[in-house]
C-alpha cells in the first residue's frame, strides 16, 4: 500500500490567487493595515499560521493569539463562501482531480490524505465547493503548526495509527517550489502539478515528475509508483 498525500491549492483546486487576495482583504478589514504581500515565498514558512503570525508581528510587535486566529478564520471562511456563491465558476478543480481522488479511494493499493499549508477549515470549504471529499482522519492543515513538514508528518502519523504502518511508500502531490523543498527535506516521493504546463518551474528545483492535470489517470498512477524524492536544484533549467 502507498500513502498518497495531496496539497490543496494549485494541486486539487485553483482560484487564480482569488483566495490569496481574500486572505489579504480579511486582514485589512479587521486590522485596518495594508497586507504586506501575497507572495508567499517571502514568509518563513508557507502556511496560514506562519503567514498570519508574521504579519501580526510585523505590524504590532507581538505574536498572534489563538482567539484572534479564530476570529480571523471566521471572517476569512465567510468571505471564501461568499465569493463562491457570487462567482462559483471562478473556483475550479484541477482537471480530473475529483475523479482521481475518488478512484484512489476505491483502490486498495493506495491510502490517500491531505496535508495543506492552509487552515483545515478553509481548505475544507474549498474542496467541498468542487465536490472533493477526503477522510477527515487523514486531513491535516496549518492549525497549530508553523511548517509544512510538521503538517505532512501529522498525516503520516495518523495513517500509521489507523493502518498499522502498512504502507511501504509515501508520495506527496504538490504544485509549488515549497512543496519540492518540503519533500526533499522529508525524503518523500514527489509528483508535481503545474496546470499551466510550466513544468520547468518545479523541475529546476529538483522535481523528477510533473503533470498538468489528472485526466490521464493511468499516467498519474504510473508516476506515483515511480515517484522519488526531489534531487538538488538544477540551475541549467533556468
Amino acid at each position: 500500500m502507498k500513502l498518497v498525500i495531496f496539497d490543496v491549492d494549485g494541486t486539487l483546486i485553483f482560484s487564480e490567487k482569488r483566495d490569496s487576495r481574500a486572505f489579504a482583504a480579511t486582514y485589512e478589514k479587521i486590522y485596518r493595515r495594508a497586507f504586506p504581500t501575497i507572495d508567499w515565498r517571502t514568509y518563513p514558512h508557507v502556511t496560514d499560521t506562519t503567514i498570519f503570525d508574521s504579519v501580526i508581528r510585523q505590524h504590532f510587535g507581538r505574536p498572534s493569539s489563538e482567539p484572534e486566529v479564530r476570529r480571523f478564520q471566521e471572517h476569512y471562511v465567510a468571505l471564501l463562501e461568499d465569493n463562491r456563491r457570487a462567482a462559483p465558476r471562478d473556483y475550479l478543480e484541477v482537471p480530473g482531480a475529483r475523479q482521481a481522488v475518488a478512484a484512489l479511494e476505491q483502490d486498495s493499493r493506495y491510502l490517500i490524505g491531505v496535508a495543506t499549508g492552509g487552515w483545515k477549515w478553509s481548505a475544507e470549504v474549498k474542496l467541498r465547493h468542487v465536490g472533493i471529499t477526503i477522510d477527515r482522519r487523514l486531513f491535516s492543515g496549518a492549525d497549530g503548526k508553523a511548517s509544512r513538514e510538521h503538517i505532512i508528518e501529522e498525516v503520516i502519523g495518523y495513517a500509521g495509527e489507523l493502518h498499522g504502518n502498512s504502507f511501504d511508500k509515501v508520495v506527496y502531490i504538490g504544485d509549488a517550489i515549497w512543496d519540492v523543498d518540503t519533500t526533499r527535506n522529508l525524503q518523500l516521493g514527489f509528483v508535481g502539478v503545474r496546470r499551466q504546463g510550466d513544468f520547468s518551474l518545479l523541475q529546476r528545483e529538483g522535481a523528477r515528475h510533473v503533470i498538468r492535470d489528472y485526466l490521464d489517470y493511468d499516467g498519474f498512477l504510473r508516476l506515483v509508483d515511480e515517484a522519488v524524492p526531489p534531487g538538488e536544484r538544477n540551475s541549467l533549467l533556468e
